[in-house]
């Protein structure tokens, strides 16, 4: 894993103590990470509370998109998981109050692991 399959397209687990650090200015008192995923620079975290896509712009990477989603705005989600020949798998949450889901694409090796920790973290 890490840097080369980074290059390669395929997303990583990254160590929840060092993604708590990073986003330690971000994150409420009582939020703890669940966890999280990085491909090259963005990032997908889930908390005990919502799931924050980071997204990191620019050629240095110092302009955050931050795109967070609480918990208990969302109504459905669904991951689409890859079949042979397809790499990808797909993550879309409903959130209420909108009609179209935000997607997202995940490498095909994730997806269990990203539904997983939705739903530990929805169902808790």
């Amino acid at each position: 894993m890490g840097l080369l399959d980074g290059l390669m397209g395929n997303a990583s687990e990254v160590d929840i103590d060092e993604i708590t650090a990073e986003l330690q200015d971000i994150l409420s008192e009582t939020e703890t990470i669940a966890s999280a995923y990085k491909l090259i620079r963005d990032m997908l975290v889930i908390t005990n509370k919502r799931i924050i896509f980071i997204d990191k712009q620019g050629m240095t990477g110092k302009k955050v998109s931050y795109q967070n989603i609480p918990l208990k705005s969302i109504t459905n989600y669904i991951v689409e998981t890859a079949g042979n020949f397809d790499t990808d798998s797909e993550l879309k949450i409903w959130i209420s109050g909108q009609s179209a889901p935000i997607e997202v694409e995940l490498k095909a090796k994730l997806a269990a692991s990203v539904q997983k920790s939705i739903a530990d973290q929805l169902f808790a």
